[in-house]
């Protein structure tokens, strides 16, 4: 009998705690949830198999027949449809680190432009965050696709950079890496020097906090970061080579080209989300107290130098959330291209 009044002043206990109810409501939470879809996907089945059709993932291994312009591996139409979605896999992931890296870079130095003492570079910038921003993106991807494809040369008068990469209104040709056997030793050899690199910088702001003494970290990171790569790659034979876009009779061969639809949308999407990643910059700025804008003159340090080692440190707190969120619009953006 003790036994039996004692239970339910166990589970009681237990949910009357406020870690214990909390995960025993998400562990509710997803077994409705795998109910709802496991009825919605039986149901499907169901539906199909009346229709006189099956349900699987075969189709996946059936001829695509269709053409894809911009690609990172080899592909034709008689490849399979799996095989054109991981070349659109590659084309997302391209587009979205390419304009992950501008659009960040664009962003950080607009949003201080905005706050310098400045006047015209300041009201430069605005004007150009408020016109990109209240633009539709995908007018955007179209006026810039307009002004590549009418300004820029024909293949034969394309521009040529050290005549490496060429630049025409059919794109931009740029040599192509081929990759040999070894050159995995050259890659991991870059992540332990990133390893190395985070270890140096750890190990120098312990010294520097207990002694005072301050080493070039920056400089002896960046040797870090090459020579450790470099010399394993020297070691290796050298397992990289270049194959350069040659200007042909009529066309350019060889190479990587990037198509002018690509190049409108990664710039497109880029200064489009420029221009809200200065707006986050500047309000992680504005957000950091004026004091410290203050005590850092009063010490003597240098605008520049109270930016980018006391200011920006803290307003990456304010800025990182909504930066996160930018980077995935500007991914799910990347489906504009097929318009």
């Amino acid at each position: 009998m003790a036994a039996q009044k004692g239970e339910p002043n166990v589970l009681l206990k237990l949910w009357r705690n406020k870690e214990t109810r909390s995960v025993i409501i998400q562990i509710l939470t997803m077994a409705v949830l795998f109910a709802f879809f496991a009825y919605i996907i039986n149901n499907a089945v169901l539906n199909l198999q009346a229709l006189g059709k099956t349900f699987s993932f075969d189709f996946l291994n059936e001829p695509a027949s269709y053409d894809i312009n911009q690609t990172l591996i080899e592909y034709t139409s008689r490849d399979t449809h799996f095989r054109a979605m991981l070349v659109g896999i590659l084309n997302t992931a391209l587009v979205a680190v390419c304009g992950i890296i501008l659009a960040t870079i664009l962003g950080f130095l607009f949003g201080v432009i905005r706050l310098s003492n400045n006047w015209i570079a300041a009201k430069l910038v605005y004007c150009f965050v408020e016109v990109t921003r209240n633009t539709p993106v995908l007018l955007q991807i179209f006026l810039i696709q307009g002004i590549l494809v009418h300004t820029l040369p024909h293949p034969k008068q394309a521009a040529s950079i050290g005549d490496a990469f060429f630049l025409s209104n059919r794109g931009m040709a740029i040599p192509r890496p081929i990759v040999e056997d070894g050159f995995m030793f050259t890659v991991i050899a870059f992540f332990v020097a990133i390893a190395g690199v985070i270890a140096f910088r750890r190990w120098a702001r312990k010294i520097q906090e207990e002694t005072g003494k301050i080493y070039p970290v920056l400089t002896i990171s960046l040797g870090i970061l090459v020579a450790l790569p470099l010399i394993v790659f020297m070691i290796s034979g050298s397992p990289l080579a270049f194959e350069v876009p040659e200007l042909g009779r009529f066309n350019l061969r060889g190479g990587w080209t990037l198509i002018p639809e690509f190049l409108a949308l990664w710039l497109a999407l880029s200064l489009y989300t420029s221009a809200f990643i200065s707006e986050i910059v500047r309000s992680g700025i504005m957000a950091i107290n004026k004091g410290q804008w203050e005590a850092a003159g009063a010490l003597g340090i240098k605008r520049s130098w109270t930016l980018r080692l006391v200011i920006i440190p803290q307003a990456m707190r304010v800025i990182i959330p909504p930066l996160a969120s930018q980077y995935l619009n500007l991914t799910k953006n990347s489906s504009l291209a097929i318009a």
